[in-house]
């Protein structure tokens, strides 16, 4: 029974080490974490042009209740409004219901959904819900790995919960907001898989966007990205975004570093 179980044990990181170029950095993949597991985050997002440095705190958790379904739950913490505070929280889901399988190739498609609040002051038509905003959001998530190389794209619609309390006089409120990317990510090494332990180094580049609806207004950020996955447990990203071009107003996260840890814990849920 014991041998089953490790046998198992190194399959499934097997399975974690040669999709990891699909966990990309600023985006989530259409593929869920493994079965009966738990995941921990803590990111760091630190930005430049607030005006001044500012930065935030993500911890997060993460379960995969099945090979279809996951969920997130996040604390937002932040000094953009002076003292370092609470901002507020988010929960996130993930339905996966397409998977193609092939041999060293595969293609997922998935729907997910988010409900935010925050207590920060709604200033901005940038929508962001990790942190920012207050509100909810939904989209289709479609992911294709070709061997070492993972492409993903992503097409959301979120809308900001009004709040009329914490809007300050003479700003535009946030209403609704069109997102879409486009990711890709490349399994660097190892370059010829052995075992689970192997380190696994992975290189992003994502292609992140908005669109305000209501006003025309859009921008596109440029975020590269590098990833190592240790004992196909342990994750550690470094990414940086920028924006490549736009007319929206009121951005602060154009330029942006995040630094993330992520520990997973497999078979743990009943």
């Amino acid at each position: 029974m014991k041998k089953l179980f490790f046998l198992a044990l190194i399959i499934l990181c097997a399975r974690i080490t040669v999709s990891g170029q699909e966990l990309y950095v600023f985006t989530e993949p259409a593929s869920n974490m493994p079965t009966k597991s738990i995941g921990v985050r803590i990111t760091n997002e630190g930005m430049f042009n607030y005006p001044g440095y500012v930065s935030r705190t993500i911890p997060e958790v993460m379960f995969g209740f099945n090979k279809n379904l996951m969920a997130h739950a996040q604390v937002f913490l932040s000094d953009m409004d002076g003292k370092y505070r609470l901002e507020g929280g988010s929960i996130y889901a993930k339905y996966r219901f397409l998977s193609l399988d092939e041999a060293h190739s595969h293609f997922r498609a998935s729907a997910f959904g988010r409900v935010s609040t925050s207590k920060r002051p709604t200033y901005t038509k940038d929508i962001n819900l990790e942190g920012d905003n207050s509100g909810m959001q939904g989209g289709l998530i479609f992911t294709q790995l070709l061997h070492k190389l993972a492409l993903s794209a992503t097409l959301g619609y979120a809308h900001a919960f009004e709040n009329q309390a914490r809007q300050i006089a003479g700003m535009p409120r946030p209403n609704n907001m069109l997102s879409y990317s486009l990711s890709s990510g490349y399994l660097v090494l190892p370059i010829t898989y052995k075992d689970y332990k192997q380190p696994n180094f992975n290189v992003y580049l994502e292609l992140l966007g908005k669109t305000d609806p209501s006003s025309g207004q859009s921008y596109l950020d440029v975020a590269p990205a590098v990833q190592m996955i240790l004992n196909s447990k342990t994750r550690i990203d470094l990414g940086y975004r920028f924006q490549a071009t736009g007319d929206m107003e009121g951005r602060y996260t154009k330029n942006m570093y995040l630094v993330r840890a992520e520990f997973n814990f497999f078979n743990v849920l009943k």
